[in-house]
């Protein structure tokens, strides 16, 4: 994409040419060098079939969510060591208060963290032992799947005293020495305590469902937690990059050095220098930001051992050439003059750089020369190397000032990284183990004190901080800003969705980009070059959060964390070592970056690429590595870090290897091995010449074209996402038709979300009686399938979990006008048969108090439990005396589900709401971790479509019953065969959906034996394969046909085109939506009917219902829906004086109760008005304020 091609020559990624490379190879056999005349000899079959089974190899190895797995795996055996190492040391001091000293000296004490170690989830059982916990246990009993973390502490408990010493040898009159306290560190110097629990995430490796052979769900590939019963999944979370310099000019010119660690980070910002306010055309300085503290750069290369201006310059290396940069450059100078005079002689410019640090608000403890090492580019060893450093970041700065370089793009994905369980857990755990250390030190505190005894650390370090503290994060959703500290972000945990598989898959898969504000967010939404490949460019949300939440392709992949280590590799294959002056000069060699840290410089760039890239095909370096050589800005930049998406892609020049392979050695490993493909990185890619296709390497030869082709893509399907890439012939559809379906409808989609229905309890699920697998296939079907189960002698049957619905005969004609607008007409015998019948459970849940864990406190009155009792909210016929329904009861709206009732009487039983029925499937009572008794009671309904049921085909053309018509009075074809569902023809022009036809016409040919079935987007067949299919199976080329109408027997005049097409029944169904009400609850203070359907509320009238009955003039229909039907009331007006006449006792001994003005202090004049309550409500309410309303009265 990016590279000329005889560069790709000399990289040794070429495919043409007759000569070899020019590069010494040592294992000839292996790596042998040929052109693309040999890729032509291959042939065209064998290398699609290998592309097939190359893609089957892969999603065997990784599957579709390695990324969330792999992250968390690294994380438990790294990550989390690496957070408590971070913490080091915490010294307690004592309260100082001499009324507590007692005898002896001020006690302190320290505490530091070792080892951790975990242990598999386990729960204390009732009985006393300790029982493993499985995730189905976890999710029936609504508890959390944790583990135990336990980490080895070091405390100790000393004096601090002051020793003298011979000051010519420790060059100190006096220092200060600990003395341990002899009595009380006996016990507890070294112990293993349980610090908190972690979250474990299923099928990762500290979970039991690892080792076993058969899940308790097909579907389930784990990646997800269960937190409370509730399974929760992180978003991919892409952030900027923190491993390069970061160049921008969005509030002036700067250069970043980003880190984690706040005082690691440095900033050289290009300002204006004037002296007199508004003055246009001000000199501009470079000037430098770290440690809180603002520093001219020219001193800071003085402080850094830089001799002279000329060193300085030559550090630089930037073309001097540049009027703009020389003045900048003489200006910087000019400017640290000015700020320290003098500073280039001796240890001026260190003192005043000192002096500097230490004025600021938060100053470091260490001294200045451990700040420069500990704090200056962390990474770099030596004052010389970062001076050199420091000048590489001045050189990148004024080289985009002066246009020759860009700035960096924040959106592409080069420069993102993406944080997962790993990043994300490691950000959470510091914090509140942070928060847990804090407060051991406080408690630890009062007991140093002389008369006191000091406890083992475990009474002081609380463990319930870390677990309940990542519980609430997982519950609820806020989880620790990535740079501010005490701030919360959203979005980064979610709920699982369970419709159906594919849902839950693409729960798992994807990725949120987070912004500063809503609204423009400038090209943060649009897709980028970079996307290809890596996220899908199709399958974003509509609404506020388009274009920031997306979906990984399927063949991406997230890098993890490398700890090989690789920098001896490197000087093996000829980089020179950094040096450790300042006066040498590295003019015309390129620089190398590992992570962004530069470890060499190297003469030959072109053979270094090309010798780590063939490394790494020999498995010598690590398949995640990623390698780029910058030609124009002269550097080399290799990654190992976590978080980059990778994709796999053949290599071109060795693809001849395939004809060594055996069938039986298949694996995507070998494939690694061998060098036949390699994962790319986003930054990588740019130097890559990429083929779409198998078939552009072949039509390079016969062209005779220049053009060479370094990798070719597996296939093109694979640059979607999951719910795109199975979309048949998505291709010729419309983008948004393809979007709605991608993102809206396969989720909705009722299909079979799992094979253990039995040992879950959802809140609500659907389940489709008779799901079927679509006539077509598709490469990414394909890949996702079930070899085990072969369809044929080698045929492949693919995973029907990600395909939910039916196969349907569609005939696109009017009938009888009720399928128009996108209403459909079915056959009622067909829905008889079964067709698109599912099941609907819901379930309801209560809780109860344990009596032996109840405090003591509470009355015994308020102690509630399950039981029946005849209860006034609803009918309790079908519940048993322990306040459960028997299974099989048939329950409906307005019954009582589960009976509960307080010791006092009290009335708390579950109730099903309005529109709410079905039949008693299981019952469950359990308790939780936390004790809590609890009962979950599922009820099952058999759902038939009915009209006003949502479908929807496979390309976006959604569509509710119309009608249901007799199978005798369809048309039918010659052989009989009548339509499941008439389409209205008028759907497909303005939709510009021909995938549909394409696919129904396909659809025919396979039912009637044709061989063609891959409808797989971007390399669909032609439309003259398909009509010559279904002619040679003896039907009309274009898949229309003779009927006759089945009400009259006639022949119809016009054909009708009639095909199988895949139909999905969405969840949306009328049952669920009907809202009817004549009069109900009302709310206590308005009076109006309330909002919502579940409470038998009213249905809403909003502005514009109105103004279409004031447009139709119907006057007493708005009277009567605006106040009659919603709040009417009557208040009593004084006609004289336009006052409201309260009803009270009239004054003036007669006990007469009644409408009386007290302004006229009469009763006469008095009428009674009828108004809306909320008017009456108003008028009380400004009255409260010392506002007094008129109203004019008529008699009408």
């Amino acid at each position: 994409m990016g590279a000329s091609s005889d560069a790709k020559e000399d990289i040794g990624m070429s495919s043409k040419g007759g000569k070899p490379l020019n590069v010494v190879d040592v294992d000839t056999d292996e790596d042998e060098c040929f052109d693309s005349i040999s890729v032509h000899e291959v042939g065209l079959e064998l290398l699609k079939n290998f592309c097939r089974k190359a893609s089957m190899a892969f999603f065997n190895e990784y599957g579709l969510i390695s990324h969330q797995i792999n992250s968390y795996n690294d994380f438990i055996k790294n990550g989390l060591q690496k957070v408590f190492d971070s913490f080091g040391e915490i010294e307690v001091e004592p309260g100082y208060d001499p009324s507590k000293k007692g005898e002896g000296e001020w006690r302190h004490a320290s505490v530091r963290f070792g080892k951790v170690t975990l242990e598999r989830p386990s729960i204390w059982h009732g009985s006393g032992n300790e029982q493993n916990i499985l995730p189905r246990h976890a999710r029936l009993q609504n508890m959390t799947y944790s583990s135990r973390m336990k980490v080895n502490v070091h405390f100790e408990v000393y004096h601090k005293i002051r020793v003298t010493s011979d000051k010519f040898k420790t060059g100190k009159e006096q220092y200060v020495d600990k003395v341990p306290v002899p009595n009380e560190n006996k016990d507890l110097s070294n112990r293993d305590i349980i610090i908190g629990r972690i979250p474990v995430m299923v099928k990762s490796d500290l979970c039991w469902m690892k080792e076993m052979e058969k899940g308790d769900c097909d579907f389930d590939h784990g990646g997800y937690f269960l937190i409370k019963g509730a399974e929760k999944v992180f978003i991919a979370q892409e952030q900027i990059c923190t491993k390069r310099l970061w160049i921008s000019n969005n509030q002036g010119w700067t250069v970043s050095y980003k880190s984690e660690v706040k005082r690691h980070r440095l900033i050289i910002r290009l300002v204006g220098n004037s002296k007199v306010e508004d003055i246009k055309g001000v000199e501009k300085v470079l000037t430098v930001y770290f440690l809180s503290t603002e520093i001219p750069l020219w001193m800071l290369f003085f402080v850094l051992g830089v001799l002279s201006d000329k060193e300085a310059i030559g550090l630089i290396d930037c073309g001097m050439d540049d009027a703009n940069i020389q003045n900048i450059i003489f200006a910087s100078i000019r400017d640290a003059d000015e700020k320290c005079e003098g500073f280039s002689g001796g240890k001026k410019a260190f003192s005043h750089f000192s002096k500097l640090i230490k004025d600021t608000r938060f100053p470091p403890a260490e001294s200045i020369e451990d700040c420069l090492r500990i704090y200056l580019f962390p990474n770099l060893q030596g004052l010389k190397q970062k001076a050199r450093f420091l000048g590489y970041m001045v050189k990148c700065l004024l080289e985009a000032y002066a246009g020759r370089r860009k700035c960096d793009n924040r959106d592409n994905f080069r420069n993102k990284r993406f944080e997962l369980a790993g990043e994300l857990l490691e950000r959470e755990l510091k914090e509140h183990i942070g928060h847990a250390r804090r407060r051991m030190a406080k408690a630890l505190q009062r007991d140093l004190y002389g008369d006191r005894e000091i406890r083992p650390i475990e009474h002081y370090l609380d463990a319930s901080i870390v677990t309940n503290g990542l519980s609430r994060a997982f519950s609820t959703g806020a989880w620790s800003h990535p740079f501010k500290r005490m701030e919360r972000i959203s979005g980064v945990v979610a709920n699982l969705g369970r419709a159906n598989p594919l849902q839950t898959m693409l729960d798992l898969r994807k990725t949120r980009q987070h912004v500063q504000y809503t609204g423009k967010v400038g090209d943060a939404r649009f897709p980028h070059p970079s996307h290809w490949g890596k996220v899908c460019f199709l399958s974003t949300p509509d609404g506020e959060n388009c274009g920031l939440v997306k979906n990984l392709a399927i063949t991406g992949l997230v890098s993890t964390n490398i700890l090989e280590p690789i920098t001896d590799k490197l000087f093996d294959c000829g980089i020179e070592q950094l040096v450790d002056d300042t006066s040498s000069s590295l003019h015309g060699k390129d620089k190398v970056f590992l992570n962004g840290d530069w470890v060499g410089v190297c003469e030959d760039s072109l053979s270094f690429v090309a010798e780590l890239r063939r490394m790494r095909r020999r498995k010598e370096l690590p398949h995640q590595l990623e390698i780029k050589r910058d030609e124009q800005e002269g550097e080399i930049r290799i990654f190992s870090d976590a978080g980059r998406i990778l994709r796999p892609l053949l290599v071109v020049e060795n693809l001849i290897k395939i004809k060594a392979f055996k069938s039986d050695s298949y694996t995507f490993q070998s494939f690694l091995d061998k060098g036949i493909i390699e994962l790319i990185g986003a930054e990588e890619e740019e130097d890559c010449r990429t083929a779409w296709g198998i078939k552009y390497l072949l039509m390079e030869v016969e062209e005779k074209q220049p053009l060479k082709y370094t990798h070719c893509e597996l296939d093109m399907s694979f640059l979607l996402g999951l719910s795109c890439g199975i979309i048949p012939f998505a291709n010729h559809d419309h983008a948004r038709r393809v979007l709605y379906q991608s993102q809206k409808h396969s989720q909705q989609a009722i299909g079979f979300s799992t094979t253990n229905p039995s040992i879950r309890v959802d809140t609500l699920s659907h389940q489709l009686h008779y799901p079927q697998r679509p006539l077509f296939r598709t490469m990414a079907s394909d890949c996702l399938g079930k070899p085990e189960y072969p369809l044929g002698p080698k045929g492949i049957v693919p995973k029907p979990e990600y395909y939910n619905g039916q196969n349907a005969i569609v005939a696109v004609n009017v009938h009888l006008g009720y399928n128009q607008e996108d209403s459909l007409v079915m056959n009622r015998a067909s829905l008889e048969r079964g067709m698109f019948r599912s099941e609907h459970i819901r379930s309801y849940k209560a809780e109860v108090d344990n009596k032996e864990l109840q405090d003591k406190k509470r009355k015994l009155e308020d102690c509630i439990n399950f039981g029946k009792i005849q209860s006034k909210i609803g009918r309790v016929d079908s519940l048993d005396d322990d306040g459960f329904p028997f299974v099989g009861a048939n329950l409906q709206s307005g019954d009582i589900v589960i009976g509960r009732c307080a010791e006092s009487g009290a009335d708390h039983s579950i109730k099903l709401k309005h529109t709410e029925r079905g039949m008693v499937q299981k019952v469950i009572l359990s308790s939780n971790d936390e004790g809590t008794n609890f009962a979950v009671v599922s009820l099952r309904q058999v759902r038939y479509p009915c009209l006003g049921d949502k479908f929807s085909s496979m390309h976006g053309q959604k569509g509710v019953l119309g009608f249901l018509e007799s199978q005798e009075n369809f048309p039918f074809t010659i052989q009989g065969i009548v339509p499941d569902i008439v389409i209205n023809p008028h759907a497909f022009p303005s939709r510009q959906t021909p995938g549909q036809l394409l696919e129904a016409a396909l659809g025919k040919g396979i039912a009637c034996g044709g061989l063609m079935r891959y409808a797989t987007p971007f390399s669909t067949l032609s439309v003259d394969a398909i009509t010559e299919q279904l002619h040679r199976a003896g039907f009309s080329r274009w898949g229309n046909e003779r009927v006759y109408n089945g009400r009259t027997g006639e022949m119809v005049k016009s054909l009708i085109f009639m095909g199988p097409a895949f139909y999905q029944r969405l969840i949306h169904m009328a049952e669920d939506k009907v809202k009817f009400r004549n009069t109900g609850p009302v709310h206590p203070l308005t009076r109006q009917p309330v909002a919502d359907r579940k409470r038998f509320g009213g249905v809403k009238f909003g502005e514009m219902e109105r103004d279409c009955l004031i447009a139709h003039g119907a006057s007493a229909n708005l009277h009567e829906r605006l106040f009659t039907l919603s709040d009417s009331s009557q208040m009593h007006i004084c006609r004289k004086c336009k006052n409201v006449a309260n009803v009270i006792q009239r004054p003036g001994g007669l006990k007469i109760r009644g409408p009386y003005c007290r302004f006229c202090e009469s009763v006469d004049d008095i009428v009674k008005v009828s108004v809306p309550y909320g008017a009456k409500l108003l008028c009380q309410e400004l009255f409260s304020m010392g506002i007094s309303l008129k109203f004019e009265t008529r008699l009408c």
